[in-house]
């Protein structure tokens, strides 16, 4: 392919690419950029009537170049840079105010700075260069101009870029600051997890050692009390069976705490709350002496969160022990509903056959019962019945929508967290980047400056 093919396909592989980000950039921006585009074309060609140019149609070419580096200096930065070199050098001065603002905003998207020096000097070498070129084609003395040549790509070339420069690396050292602030957020968080679940872990231990202890002499003791009953006292058998068995239960459950104060889930959580636990509850109040009763409404396997099937089982645990201990001998009914996104287990006890006086419970069961069901995303009822007894019901979700408690955040950190290498920690203070800023702005005025006496110059003209 000779040399003029390659660079037609070239063009047209850029052309496709600059289409590709238009489409790609956000609707604000490119609606942004084309107006900018065309303030900068009015403002470049709208003054020929009040201030005529020696060459209408290059000046006019010029403002229309000056309009199409606006938008080009976001996808090329370096080559907008060296595309100021023309209206440093040509007549129209409408055109040579936009320079300083190109060149400012191109050069901070140019990485490294080593690579945007480059540039910049290349750009303000050519625009010399061009400047003494067009006034030696004129007539005009050289050196005069030459130093005027340098003057000016020193004031809208260089000084912008350099402040471009500094803005640049403080927007990185910002966003550094972001990175770092959200690391030591994560790193508290973190300490503070360490130290509740080291707090748990002296707690599960202090209970394990006061708790598990005497919970295990009185099961070995219920059990040797259900062998000698069983021999010696036939008919007492089954309560010191019930003792022995209650005893293994409360063993098991308080495994199942120390678990979860340990941050374990228990193997046995997932069989909680199923058709044949709650069954098992019910068969125990029975055995207790209560005429306690299950209905079940599902037409299959419930397939719950085990946080649900928990709550389930701590809900049918509480109401039946209540009812054996404020209404003996009453009626109690346990009723499980499957309603597709919801459960709902309700336990009923009618009024006790003989009159009693009101417990002396302090109702801390039913509040912790009510702080667990709160925090699944669900309701829980209870109160006496208008038609005498009690009634304890809980609507959960099957699967809550709330994360696991003691559960730790396992989302990025920040925007941009760690996708690049990390500057020195000594650059990371806000006095050098209020410095940077400040410096910055300081660097523009003598280009504000000589562009506010080049357009007064070119009125006066």
């Amino acid at each position: 392919m000779s040399p003029a093919g390659r660079l037609w396909r070239r063009i047209r592989r850029e052309a496709a690419a600059v289409r590709e980000a238009v489409r790609a950039a956000p609707r604000r921006t490119v609606v942004a950029e084309s107006v900018l585009a065309g303030l900068v074309l009015v403002c470049t060609v709208a003054p020929f009537p009040l201030v005529p140019p020696v060459h209408p149609v290059a000046a006019a070419l010029l403002g229309v170049w000056a309009a199409l580096l606006v938008p080009a200096r976001r996808v090329y930065p370096a080559l907008a840079v060296v595309g100021c070199v023309p209206l440093v050098a040509g007549e129209n001065m409408w055109a040579t105010v936009v320079v300083p603002c190109v060149v400012w905003s191109a050069t901070r998207r140019i990485a490294p700075a080593r690579h945007a020096w480059k540039v910049v000097g290349a750009s303000a070498a050519a625009a010399v260069v061009a400047s003494v070129a067009a006034q030696s084609l004129s007539g005009l003395p050289t050196l005069p101009y030459l130093a005027g040549g340098i003057g000016v790509a020193a004031l809208f070339i260089v000084l912008p870029a350099l402040s471009g420069l500094m803005l640049g690396r403080r927007r990185r050292l910002t966003g550094l600051l972001r990175e770092r602030n959200a690391y030591l957020e994560q790193a508290r968080f973190l300490t503070d997890e360490a130290a509740r679940m080291e707090e748990r872990a002296h707690i599960a231990a202090e209970m394990h050692d006061l708790l598990g202890h005497r919970i295990g002499l009185i099961s070995m003791h219920a059990g040797a009390l259900q062998l000698a009953a069983e021999r010696q006292a036939p008919p007492l058998a089954d309560q010191a069976q019930l003792l022995h068995t209650t005893a293994g239960t409360a063993m098991e459950e308080l495994r199942g705490i120390l678990g979860v104060l340990r941050h374990r889930s228990d193997d046995e959580t997932g069989e909680r709350g199923t058709r044949e636990d709650l069954s098992a509850l019910v068969a125990d109040s029975r055995n207790a002496g209560a005429e306690a009763e299950l209905h079940w409404y599902a037409t299959g396997p419930v397939d719950a969160d085990a946080r649900t099937r928990q709550a389930v089982h701590r809900v049918t645990r509480e109401g039946l022990a209540n009812a054996l201990k404020h209404a003996p001998g009453a009626p109690v009914r346990v009723t499980f509903h499957d309603e597709g996104d919801t459960v709902a287990v309700t336990v009923l006890n009618d009024a006790p056959p003989a009159p009693r006086s009101p417990g002396d419970g302090n109702r801390s069961g039913l509040v912790g019962l009510h702080e667990r069901v709160r925090l699944l995303g669900g309701t829980l009822h209870a109160g006496p019945r208008p038609e005498g007894g009690f009634a304890l019901s809980a609507r959960i979700p099957v699967r809550p929508d709330v994360p696991p408690l003691y559960a730790t955040s396992s989302g990025p950190v920040g925007d941009g967290a760690g996708s690049r290498p990390p500057l020195s920690t000594e650059v990371l203070t806000w006095p050098r980047l209020l410095g940077g800023g400040c410096a910055a702005m300081l660097v523009l005025l003598p280009t504000v400056g000589g562009t506010l006496a080049l357009l007064i110059m070119a009125v006066l003209d």
